[in-house]
Formats: C-alpha cells, structure tokens, sequence
C-alpha cells in the first residue's frame, strides 16, 4: 500500500509548484481572463464552506501527524461524506463537494505542502490506510478533473505560444490531461492561425505517447490530405504499433501520392519496414483480437472508472464517449472488429472477436448501467451468436477454453447446440475440436454444456471423446447441485474459519491444504472444485496458481486469495492479472465475505445454481439421455449411464424422479428394472402409480427382469391395492407374463 500510495504522491507533485499543480498563477493567465486558475466562481451560498472544510482538512493532517489515529480518521471521513460515490460517501446527487474543489482546498490552504507526506504517513496505518487512501483518490480525481476541464485546455493552448516559462507549465498541464485534451489540440494543429502554436503542438502531441495515439487514429481516416499528413508525422515519431492497422488502412484509401509516402515512412519508423503485401484487415482484426484478450497495455486509465471511446466527425472533431473501465475493452474490440469486416468482410476472425467482445459486454456490464454505445433495444449476443452460425460459435469456444473464460464458453456451446447439425458439431476448426475439447474444460457446467450439444445431435459414428459424453450426462442428473470449495491455509485456525463460512455458504469443502500441492489428490476425488480460497502470503500465493493452473482439474477454478495490498504487490502484476482470481482484503467479516464470494462466482459463471437451474440441467440431460435410448443409439450408449441413474432415483423427486425412470426402464439392463420397480413400491398414490406404469413399460420391452423378492411383492400389493393403484401394480405384473403359480394368489386366494 505504502509504494502505491508513494508512486502516485510522486506523480502528483512533479506537476506542482509553489502548492499548485493546475492552478494559473498570476502572470501566466491568458489575455483578458480573471484570476482565480479556472475556478468556478463560489456562490454566495458557498461562500462560508471552503473555510470549514480547510480547517476540517487541517485537522486530518494535524491528528495524524501527532498521531491520533482515531480523530484523523474521523476528520478524513467528514471529508469524504461530502464527495460523491465510488470514492466519496455521498450518494448520487447529493455531495457538496466535488473532487476539484477538494484538489483546490488542498492546494490553496494551509497543508498544501503537508498533505502529500501525510498521506503517505496515513497509508502505513492500518486504521487509517483505507481512509487515506481515499482521500488521494479524491485528490487525483480532483486533478484530472481541472487538468480535463476544456476552459482550461484551452487557456493552456494559448500558453503555448507565451513566454518559455508560460510554455513550461502548458505543456505540463496538458501532458497531465492527456488524451483528454487531443481533441483541442488536434484542432490547434489543423486550423490555427500561428505557425508557432502549430509547431509547439505538433512537438507536444508526438512527446505525450501513448494517450494521444488512440484518438489521433481514429481521426485520422476522415481527415482531409494536409490534416493526414500531420497526424501520420506524429504517429511515425511514436514507437506504438496499434498506429499500423490505421497507417496502411489509409495508405490503402489515399488518392494523394504524398500521403502515401507519409505514411510508407510512418510505418518504417514504428516497424521497421513496410510491406505492400500487408492487409489493412486483417491488422485490425489482430488489433481488435488484442483489445477483447483484455491486453492491458490498451488500457490507459487502469485506476479510473471510465474509459473514453473515441470517434471523429469532421464538422464536430473529435469527441469522447466514456464507458465502464470493465467494458471498455469489450467496447473496443466490437468497434475495430466492425472496421476490420468493412475493410475485408471475409474475416472471419474479426466476426469471432466481435462475438466473443459481445458476451464479455453483456457478462461484465455493471447492473443497471446503460451503455451509451450498446442501446437497450439492440438485440442480445445470442441473437447475433446463433446469426454468426457454428463455426464462427466454435471460433468463439476455442478463444474461451483457450482463455479460461467459462461465463463466454458457457454462451459459445449454448449457440452452438441450437445451430449445428450432427455432422459439424465434432467438426474440427484450425486442427482443433472445441466442442471435444470443452469435455475436458475444468469447469463440470461447461462439460455438461458440451455433452448435451454433443447428444443433442446424436452423431452416427463415433469421435475422440465421445466415450466421456454419456457419463457426464449421468453426472449432471447425479451430482449438478453439489459444490466443492477447497482452502489454501498454512494457519489452521484461519483456514478452518474461512471452511466454516464456505460451509455456510452451501458448499462441500475438501480436506484443508497447508499448500496447491496437497490439494491436488483431494480434487481427483469429487466432480469438480467449484472454488479455491487462498491464505497464502503474496509469493506463495503466486506460486500456488502457478500449480493450480498446471493441473486440468483446477485450470479454471475461480480462486480467491485473501491478500493484503502488500501482499498483492509481492504477488506480482501477472497473478493479480488472473481472470480467474480475485483479491479480497483480510479481516471481512462472515457477510462481507459471503457477498464477496459470491459477485465474483457468479462473474466467472461459477456461481450456485438456483432450484430451477438446477432442475432444468437434470431434466435436459435426462431429455438427451432417453432420446438415445430410444434411438438405440451404438455411438453414445444410454446404457453407460445406469448405475449413475440407480443411484441418483432414490433421492430424486417430481418431475426428475419420473424422468430418471422413464430413461431406466428403456435400458435392457436388469439393475435399470430393478431399481424402478423398488422405487415403485416405496411410494405411494400417484408418483406410485407413474413409477409402476413406466415399470410395465420396460417389462414390455425386456420381459421380466425383476428379482423374485420383487415378483412376490407385486403380486401382494396388486391382491391388497384397490383402485388406480391396484390396476397399475395389477397391469405391471399381467406385463411381466408370469406363470400361473405367480398369479394364483390373485385368481383364486386362499380361504
């Protein structure tokens, strides 16, 4: 926590001088503007509140600098019940502060030169970390938001044309509100009226990077020739290569011969060489592919909760639409797929990124956001999934299991299943069977999933794997409502603590692991490990999910590792980049940690299953299962599931128990019999009566099969029954065509 805190501190008070990172000094203030750094004016009714909060923010920095741990806090949460949500505690609509006038409290009063260092003093706290924390969130969302603020973009443009100390501070501010201020500044470079200005902004665009990359290629398509050949200048002089797709996607367009050789020489600096050969479409599918892999390096403002997508008109310029950060690369990846197909419409690569960025957007989108690039109205992903056809949903698959993506798996092989004929459903893509593979996937849904599609087509001849298809059938009627978790402790005590709240939490958990290694035999045992929590330290945390994700029964098991910031730091940025593992800070308490669990379950398409998923998984494999019964079916043999199914029949009920039945009693199989009939006479009324109509059903068929013990037993009920009941049990027993000596006691009893 202290080096994060540190780094950003350090960050923020390169940008300052005199105790003002943004605010204009006097002498640096445009040609007829007022004083004040592009402040808001405050209204009369404010006009008594930056007093008191100054002396609320002096006695934060006071009591922690004595020491005071517990009235620092409470000062520092006075603050904070003033900004808004996520980073503030006021609710939506009702802060009094915004984050720039806390970033400009901060910088015009007293502790303007302590509040840095107190802050990092506050991070090494443990009662105060999170509050600290907070507040330095708030002062740097504070920043950005002046540093974004258009009047001040502008103002700082001017600058670049005053004096060279006027050009120091500009180009610092704008360097700090990075891509957020190339909109104005792409303006600059094309229409201003001095060469100066032109100049300084041309050097500024090309020192900002990556910020500016981003949104100068998106314009840079629709600009006129003079307009492209600046913007492909700047692009060439910056060592980033998502330029290229939109470099030879324009070289492609261009009528101007100078534009050509511009953005020849552009691509040459970045690449180091340019190929005549190269396919405009086909880079941006690539680039597409890497935004909906989630590559990090994409991603600008990894600490905010917004991301701009850019576009350009070119009467309106270049304009920003923000997104959720957890859906801005999703957002991306449908956007340049959809560039990528209007350059080369038979890519079908770019349609499987578009699929596979599709269901990540509709996983991932917060509840109750609406998306301003996604209206309500447009269709679902399925809809566009099952348009695509099976084998841009393969494609898609393949990317999921590759990716241990279950949530998008899980969706892939459900457009699969309504879309692919018996022939393509083993089919292979690129050398590959993705449906095959997914029976393998360490996820038992995705299995499932798999086996259903895979049954659903009742393929003629059999396939590598097909000996798997009919036995995981029988586990989702057996096993689809158990879940196992499994903790990682090498302190007993807290591990047996987080076991008691999994056990809580509805789970089966497994023997406690001191380390991934000692869980490995254990997971062999069950079905499959639903959840790992974690209380390992952060090195050996990394080097647990390093075993873990060598074995294929853990691969993709969510995991959860109780860690410390410190401890996250010490795992490194690659574990903590894991998809499948979420860090929760120590001490949550038992409800805490449930909700914790939970969201990120439930993320991952691991989440419980309610009564009626649960339900509906049995009932569609028992559906798969009876329908290769009734087609004799030498591929995928019902008969494999019997013993699963006599198992599972006992303890099932309703609707399940008679569709475990009416499977059983198609299977020439004593044990299937059997097991109906025992059922059968345990009941009672009506589920009696359908268990001994379907008994009578395999008698039909396979002739008796019973044991004697159950012929006798028969026999008596149908003497002792009457009504419905004694019909049925009457009816079973004339099916079992026995000989007369069974069925005297019925014609003629004993006196």
């Amino acid at each position: 926590m202290y080096s994060l805190a540190h780094n950003r501190v350090r960050t923020l008070l390169a940008l300052t001088v005199a105790g003002s990172a943004l605010a204009f000094p006097a002498w640096a203030q445009p040609a007829g503007a007022g004083g004040g750094g592009g402040e808001t004016a405050a209204k009369p009714a404010e006009t008594a509140k930056p007093a008191a909060d100054a002396q609320t923010l002096s006695d934060f920095v006071h009591y922690i600098r004595i020491a005071r741990y517990d009235l620092a806090k409470a000062f520092g949460m006075s603050l904070l019940d003033k900004m808004p949500q996520p980073i503030g505690n006021a609710e939506a609509g009702k802060a009094t502060m915004t984050f720039a006038q806390f970033a400009s409290l901060v910088d015009t009063g007293n502790e303007a030169g302590r509040f840095s260092e107190t802050v990092l003093r506050g991070a090494r706290v443990a009662e105060l970390e999170g509050t600290a924390d907070r507040l330095l969130k708030a002062y740097e969302q504070g920043k950005l938001e002046q540093a974004r603020d258009p009047e001040e973009i502008r103002k700082n443009i001017e600058l670049l044309t005053g004096t060279q100390r006027q050009r120091v501070f500009a180009r610092e501010r704008l360097a700090f509100a990075g891509e957020y201020a190339v909109p104005q500044l792409l303006t600059a470079l094309r229409d201003g009226a001095k060469p100066s200005q032109q100049a300084e902004v041309r050097q500024l665009l090309g020192d900002m990077g990556r910020p500016a990359v981003m949104p100068l290629c998106m314009a840079l398509s629709k600009l006129d020739g003079t307009g492209q050949e600046q913007v492909i200048s700047i692009l060439g002089g910056m060592p980033y290569r998502a330029a290229i797709p939109f470099l030879y996607e324009v070289h492609a367009a261009a009528s101007s011969a100078s534009v050509k050789t511009a953005a020849e020489r552009a691509i040459k600096q970045i690449d180091g060489q340019f190929s005549a050969d190269a396919r405009p479409g086909v880079l941006m599918a690539n680039l597409a592919e890497a935004y909906a892999s989630k590559n990090e390096s994409l991603l600008l403002l990894p600490r905010e909760d917004q991301q701009p997508v850019w576009s350009y008109d070119p009467q309106t310029g270049l304009s920003a639409m923000p997104v959720k950060s957890e859906i801005f690369h999703d957002m991306m990846a449908i956007r340049l797929a959809e560039r990528a197909l209007r350059l080369d419409e038979s890519r079908a690569d770019a349609v499987a990124t578009w699929l596979q960025a599709n269901f990540s957007r509709e996983i991932l989108t917060p509840k109750d956001y609406d998306n301003p690039l996604w209206p309500k109205d447009k269709p679902d992903a399925m809809y566009y999934a099952v348009a695509a056809g099976p084998s841009a949903a393969q494609a898609v698959l393949a990317r999921a299991i590759d990716a241990k993506n279950t949530a998008i798996a899980r969706r892939a092989i459900a457009a699969i299943e309504r879309t692919a004929g018996a022939g393509a459903l083993a089919s292979t893509l690129d050398g590959r069977s993705p449906l095959l593979e997914a029976l393998r996937y360490p996820s038992r849904r995705v299995q499932y999933e798999a086996a259903l599609a895979l049954a659903a087509g009742n393929p003629a001849s059999s396939f590598a794997g097909s000996e798997r298809v009919v036995p995981i059938l029988a586990s989702a009627v057996r096993d689809v409502e158990s879940r196992f978790a499994a903790v990682i402790s090498p302190d007993r005590e807290a591990g047996e603590t987080v076991v008691s709240q999994l056990k809580a939490m509805g789970y089966t958990v497994l023997p406690l692991a001191g380390a991934a290694g000692d869980l490995i035999g254990s997971a062999a045992d069950v079905p499959g490990v639903d959840l790992v929590v974690s209380l390992l330290p952060g090195k050996s945390t990394a080097d647990a999910l390093k075993t873990l994700r060598n074995d294929t029964r853990l691969a993709a098991t969510p995991v959860v590792a109780i860690l410390s910031a410190e401890s996250q730091i010490e795992a490194g940025a690659e574990v903590m980049r894991d998809p499948m593992l979420r860090a929760i800070r120590p001490g949550l308490d038992a409800v805490q940690m449930t909700e914790a669990v939970k969201q990120f379950v439930d993320l991952t398409g691991s989440g419980p299953l309610s009564e009626e998923e649960t339900k509906a998984y049995k009932l569609r494999a028992l559906g798969a299962l009876r329908d290769l019964a009734l087609s004799g079916s030498t591929t995928l043999s019902a008969a494999d599931a019997v013993m699963p199914l006599v198992s599972a029949l006992p303890g099932a009920t309703g609707e399940v128990k008679m569709a475990i039945a009416d499977v059983l009693v198609l299977l020439s199989d004593k044990r299937a019999q059997v097991a109906v009939v025992d059922a059968a006479t345990a009941a009672q009324g009506p589920e009696m009566i359908g268990l001994v109509d379907r008994a009578a059903v395999g008698a039909k068929k396979f002739g008796n099969l019973l044991e004697d013990r159950q012929v006798s037993k028969l026999v008596e009920l149908a003497g002792s029954l009457k009504g419905a009941e004694g019909t049925a049990v009457a009816a079973l027993v004339g099916s079992l065509n026995l000989p007369n000596r069974s069925i005297v006691p019925l014609i003629a009893p004993a006196k």
